[in-house]
């Protein structure tokens, strides 16, 4: 493999080989976005580039690759010259492999604030369809649809990454702070903690993404945007 993808707290980081052929590089990243372009959407992203040395035209060509994906290329990581002079020349925050790497080992080191560990959690990678039914300690995240039929119970929050329209019950010990997201909110029913609602008939209606609250002691449904 080419190059490697681990999430940061801001976005992506991508390390690319330090001694691949540099068009081989960008065409196995182009083709892994294109297969998994609903996890990559909107993602800002920081490559590292190592010891490789890659000058302004080429740096370019990464850029432009990832904006034609909707992709932001925010940042570079890199040990050479070369390659920071061109990231600076394109506005692009820069940082040494090495120094960030330090950082990294001083991080590991130092001790746990437990209120950022994390919430257990799942992952569906594809549409839940009738009859299917998921329940989870944690949140529960569809990168598909949810079928009419298919029901989804977290005892945190609920994200589906397509349309909702079957049954879902997010904050099911009742956690009144779940909220339901989805591209396309049209649910049969909808509960956060001890409070339904069920979704009208409107056909005319055009799907966004929304969010699902509890606000003064029932559930909002308003835009779901940064």
């Amino acid at each position: 493999m080419s190059f490697s993808i681990k999430g940061m707290k801001d976005g992506l980081l991508i390390t690319l080989s330090p001694s691949d052929e540099w068009q081989s590089v960008l065409s196995d990243l182009a083709a892994r976005i294109d297969e998994q372009s609903a996890f990559f959407s909107g993602a800002r992203i920081t490559v590292d580039l190592s010891t490789r040395p890659v000058p302004k035209h080429e740096l370019t060509s990464l850029k432009a690759l990832l904006e034609r994906r909707n992709l932001v290329l925010w940042g570079v990581h890199s040990d050479s010259d070369t390659t920071l002079s061109a990231a600076e020349a394109l506005d692009l925050h820069t940082a040494t492999t090495s120094a960030v790497a330090a950082r990294g080992v001083e991080q590991e080191s130092a001790p746990i604030n437990p209120e950022e560990g994390g919430t257990v959690g799942i992952l569906i990678r594809r549409t839940l369809r009738s009859g299917r039914t998921v329940h989870s300690d944690g949140h529960v995240v569809v990168l598909g649809d949810v079928n009419p039929g298919a029901e989804i119970v977290a005892v945190g929050d609920v994200i589906v990454w397509g349309r909702l329209r079957g049954n879902v019950h997010a904050g099911a010990e009742g956690d009144e702070s779940a909220i339901v997201c989805a591209l396309d909110m049209m649910p049969t029913q909808l509960r956060i903690a001890n409070y339904i609602v069920t979704s009208p008939e409107d056909k005319r209606r055009k799907p966004k993404p929304e969010i699902a609250s509890i606000r003064d002691h029932q559930i909002v449904v308003e835009a779901w945007s940064q």
